[in-house]
């Protein structure tokens, strides 16, 4: 926690849920984090217990008394509804009346978004969006999300659910996927989807050495190992890229966006893993739109997007 005498006196409790960890910060207007937590999200059997557990550690805060509102990013979470919605990687199914929840714990405003729309509302104010007015962030996670902005705002669709491009099928009768279908792009881009492909192109005459030295393979050991050298690793890497460039290059007809900013630890990890989705986005995109989209790397990696993106969507309601 730390003591800035230049913080704005406001702050905003911004949670980001996801299907692994949960954070949740104190954001001031400028985008400080003055307090920052995270948990194992799978630690809670029931939405409730998160938000007792939240609620619990906030009575500790010295900061809690500048409180005007709270964010909230989760998987399937509808702005309209304010509810998660059947969250194919949360162990919470069905529907969750999240901010109802929330609003009679905490006696605060409450707004929900979508995990992957909080993380491009804080790349947009706080990170490498900031001169982007047309871009998708993709977080490449648990699953895959994606936030779109088109012409500053960002598209939410008739129902609050627009923008779930991780479920887009990219090849036909493929990976069973959480949501229930088959071939859903994030069952071969995301975290998880990246252990599959190690299990699935893995044999006798494509060795993988990190399979000797882990007791568990991930997805950060996979591109480390591609960054020491380790040939079966980089050919699951450009596998990776092949398939997520391709999609992007699809996903360019919907809204010719200027940018794809890619989040999380696949995007971060390994040094080229950006180029190469470039590469295979101008080799598979339409004439019209080649060379004009960037493949951007997102500026807060070290942070927690999703967090102030949440945090950011209070200010921007209670300025409105």
């Amino acid at each position: 926690m730390e003591n800035d005498l230049s913080l704005s006196p406001r702050l905003a409790l911004g949670i980001d849920i996801g299907g692994t960890t949960t954070a949740f910060g104190l954001v001031d207007e400028n985008g400080h984090v003055v307090s920052e937590t995270t948990y194992r999200t799978k630690d809670f059997e029931t939405a409730d217990a998160l938000m007792d557990k939240i609620h619990h550690d906030l009575q500790h805060s010295e900061w809690r008394h500048r409180l005007i509102g709270i964010g909230i990013g989760a998987p399937n979470g509808n702005y309209f509804s304010g509810q998660i919605e059947y969250a194919p990687n949360l162990l919470w199914k069905g529907v969750i009346p999240l901010v109802e929840m929330f609003k009679e714990r905490f006696s605060l405003p409450v707004w929900l978004t979508n995990d992957a729309n909080a993380a491009a509302i804080g790349e947009k104010l706080f990170g490498n969006a900031t001169d982007l007015n047309d871009f998708v962030l993709i977080t490449l996670g648990t699953g895959l999300g994606s936030g779109v902005f088109i012409h500053g705002d960002l598209v939410y669709g008739h129902d609050g659910f627009a923008g779930e491009y991780g479920h887009i099928r990219v090849v036909p009768n493929g990976r069973s996927c959480g949501c229930g279908r088959l071939g859903c792009l994030e069952t071969y881009v995301s975290a998880t989807g990246v252990v599959r492909s190690v299990n699935e192109l893995a044999s006798e005459n494509k060795p993988f050495s990190v399979l000797n030295t882990v007791s568990e393979v991930t997805a950060k050991a996979v591109f480390q190992s591609a960054d020491e050298g380790d040939l079966f690793a980089q050919e699951v890497v450009e596998f990776t890229a092949s398939i997520l460039g391709s999609a992007l290059a699809d996903y360019a007809c919907f809204s010719s966006p200027k940018a794809y900013v890619l989040f999380g630890g696949i995007a971060q990890h390994h040094g080229n893993f950006a180029s190469r989705v470039k590469h295979h986005l101008e080799e598979n995109i339409l004439v019209i739109y080649k060379n004009k989209i960037d493949i951007r790397t997102s500026a807060l990696h070290g942070r927690n997007a999703a967090v102030l993106g949440s945090a950011a969507l209070v200010f921007s309601k209670m300025n409105a």
